[in-house]
């Protein structure tokens, strides 16, 4: 179980980095500054918050932590998809599997807090 768990840290914070660099090649604009910030902050948290669902002090905890995980990845979906939709960056070999692995990312923590929901005494 350990070891899955450092699977999916890890994975989070591949992640986390590959947002930064999708984050950084935004033009500098009003609103790529505005969206490069607020991408920054989402694409950044779930790996963080991750690591404290790891240590969360009850199950109650534990479950909130990780439906922050969860909102933090759907809005750094969402971000991702306007800029795409805004023509921002073109979708290239970065941006298309990035939108994938925060789709696959979403799906993992939606089954995830179902799972600890449905554990809960």
């Amino acid at each position: 179980m350990k070891e899955r768990g450092f699977d999916l840290e890890d994975r989070l914070i591949e992640f986390a980095v590959r947002v930064i660099r999708v984050a950084e090649a935004l033009p500098k604009t009003p609103v790529g500054n505005h969206i490069r910030g607020q991408l920054s902050r989402s694409g950044t948290s779930p790996a963080p918050n991750y690591g404290e669902a790891q240590s969360a002090e009850s199950r109650s905890d534990f479950i909130h932590k990780l439906k922050i995980v969860l909102k933090e990845l759907r809005e750094t979906r969402v971000w991702l998809l306007m800029i795409v939709r805004a023509g921002l960056l073109k979708p290239t070999d970065a941006l298309t599997p990035l939108l994938h692995e925060t789709d696959e990312l979403i799906a993992i923590f939606v089954t995830s807090v179902k799972t600890a929901v449905k554990g809960r005494p």
